[in-house]
């Protein structure tokens, strides 16, 4: 018997040979005297062993079997998932392994073990974000990250654009470094499936905006001086797309938090499926976009 089960006994105890009333017992024990009458019945009846719960000493009907916990400790060490972090691996499980389980049993299971997510919340930081805009296709917003997207110790760029009011991803392209041709794959990756956006959001690249469009004083531009456009500005142009510049890498939040969930999760997905270039990335990347957007997305 537990301390708080042998208290009980010694309560009843005293209650059953008359030492004290229903009520004390009752004040005693933090029970109503309804459930102080029921354990004196049973300890007359059945003696000590009645304040023993039933289950004592046994596993829980929906106990997960310990080779079941042990499997799971060692994928998560294991090369492919390694790095992926708690909830990825959550996905992971029930998509390749056929472990399916709640996420706050996979996490005890985890950090009972002495495993560490490795990608930990930042501390909240107020402030106030942009809303959405109301409808699919009015911004898009496009950039490029350089990461060790293959697992290696090189660099690639990958060249993102995301709906701001989605939050889908509409285009995916990894090329060796930021360059014209990869906004332009992105940019027909975009066209193709979702037709041609109002506009497209993105930073001050030369690629986007000539180095000289800043240099112009007032007094030339109000003497309509202008600075000719990029090749991708005068492609936007043909198509109709207003090109805006932004001034920060904050004003283009939404993707670039899509970075800091890509990178987290695309270099385990790569090496699940065992990608070693990038013509074979970026032919996974083809079908990945609709796998993050039926997780991420949301209604405009």
């Amino acid at each position: 018997m537990t301390q708080e089960q042998l208290n009980r006994f010694s309560v009843i105890s005293s209650l059953i040979d008359g030492h004290i009333t229903v009520r004390e017992a009752a004040l005693s024990l933090d029970l109503s005297e309804r459930q102080v009458k029921r354990l004196k019945k049973g300890v007359m009846e059945e003696g000590p062993e009645f304040l023993i719960h039933k289950n004592t000493g046994r596993s829980p009907k929906h106990a997960i079997p310990k080779e079941t916990k042990e499997k799971i400790i060692a994928l998560k060490l294991s090369e492919p998932y390694k790095d992926a972090n708690f909830k990825h691996f959550h996905e992971l499980l029930a998509e390749h392994e056929g472990i399916i389980l709640s996420y706050s049993c996979l996490y005890s299971i985890l950090t009972e073990a002495g495993i560490e997510s490795p990608k930990k919340r930042r501390r909240f930081k107020p402030h106030r974000r942009r809303k959405r805009k109301p409808q699919e296709g009015l911004l898009i917003q496009m950039d490029a990250s350089p990461f060790e997207w293959l697992g290696t110790k090189e660099q690639f760029a990958l060249h993102g654009a995301i709906d701001d009011a989605t939050g889908k991803i509409v285009g995916l392209y990894l090329t060796k470094n930021e360059c014209l041709h990869g906004y332009f794959e992105i940019t027909w990756q975009i066209l193709k499936k979702h037709g041609i956006p109002a506009s497209i959001y993105a930073d001050r690249h030369s690629i986007f905006q000539s180095p000289n469009a800043s240099k112009l004083t007032v007094e030339e531009q109000l003497a309509g001086k202008v600075v000719k456009d990029t090749q991708f500005g005068r492609a936007m142009n043909e198509l109709g797309i207003t090109l805006i510049p932004a001034r920060s890498p904050q004003a283009k939040g939404r993707v670039e938090r899509l970075w800091e969930t890509l990178q987290s999760r695309l270099p385990v997905e790569f090496k699940i499926a065992g990608i070693t270039s990038l013509k074979q990335a970026n032919e996974f990347l083809t079908q990945y976009i609709d796998k993050f957007n039926a997780l991420f997305a949301v209604e405009a």
